[in-house]
């Protein structure tokens, strides 16, 4: 990991002559997290109520996840909002949602401030840092973090996974399936049904 975010440029370390013979080209090199950097999981359960974990104090015994508990470590200071989209808004960024403007679900938002549903690009996410960082990243699941106007096939995809700090995304981009919908796969600048082809390509590509 690195102090500042996004790293800057890299000096050029070659040689540059009169002539190009006599010159020296610089060896490129793709950033990556260090050999020993720790693995990042963040799992994160909608409306699960009364049926959490035990890990957390909850009646549910789940030795497999007990198990990656054990292993890892476990923060007591996370607090939810009672919503998912604003809550996983906050477990993202690391910020209280209303200052990443999700201060509710995204179907309900207005232009108030706190409320647009449009997480200023100013505000990083884990996703992102780790990925300026050389991690492979991913995201599996509900989304919910999309503004409804930007969850069409033809983007804009800014705030879809894959413009957030994600390299794969599997999921739902809204609230919930939609009449019967499959989960959609994203790559960057490219969007599937799980049940044939792409359908469409960002303007980007």
């Amino acid at each position: 990991m690195t102090e500042r975010l996004p790293r800057p440029s890299e000096p050029f370390s070659g040689h540059i002559a009169r002539l190009l013979r006599d010159s020296e080209p610089r060896r490129l090199h793709r950033p990556t997290a260090l050999s020993d950097a720790p693995n990042v999981l963040l799992v994160m359960l909608d409306d699960v109520g009364f049926g959490s974990f035990a890990s957390f104090g909850g009646p549910v015994q789940a030795p497999a996840f007990q198990g990656v508990v054990d292993r890892g470590l476990l923060y007591n200071q996370f607090h939810t909002t009672a919503l998912c989209s604003p809550t996983r808004a906050a477990l993202l960024t690391g910020r209280q949602h209303h200052a990443v403007h999700m201060g509710g679900i995204t179907e309900i938002a207005n232009s108030f401030p706190g409320y647009d549903s449009v997480i200023p690009t100013e505000t990083a996410t884990v996703a992102q840092i780790l990925q300026m960082s050389g991690y492979a990243t991913s995201c599996f699941g509900k989304w919910h973090l999309t503004p409804s106007w930007e969850q069409g096939p033809a983007g804009p995809f800014e705030r879809w996974p894959t413009g957030m700090g994600f390299d794969r995304f599997y999921g739902i981009i809204g609230a919930k399936h939609l009449n019967g919908s499959q989960p959609s796969m994203t790559r960057p600048h490219q969007f599937h049904h799980m049940s044939g082809d792409p359908v469409t390509t960002s303007p980007k590509t």
